[in-house]
């Protein structure tokens, strides 16, 4: 199960991908699509402030959130 770890209330465009940097703070990228090239780098969408954990994943949910589960490592 999922628990919001940061509200940022982005709002997510069509053709971006967002994503949780390593800084802790969201970032956006231009998506590649049909073999186009991604137009510019990443820009700063919010300030998070998040500090990772180890087995988690972190991602951008669909309030635009900051949300992490973790991780199924190791399971038989």
């Amino acid at each position: 199960m999922a628990e919001k770890v940061e509200k940022t209330g982005v709002t997510k465009e069509a053709g971006y991908l967002y994503y949780l940097g390593k800084d802790g703070h969201v970032w956006r990228t231009k998506m590649a699509r049909g073999g186009k090239k991604t137009g510019g780098g990443p820009e700063k969408v919010a300030d998070a402030g998040v500090t990772r954990e180890d087995k988690f994943l972190y991602y951008i949910d669909k309030d635009g959130d900051v949300a992490r589960s973790e991780m199924a490592r190791g399971r038989k």
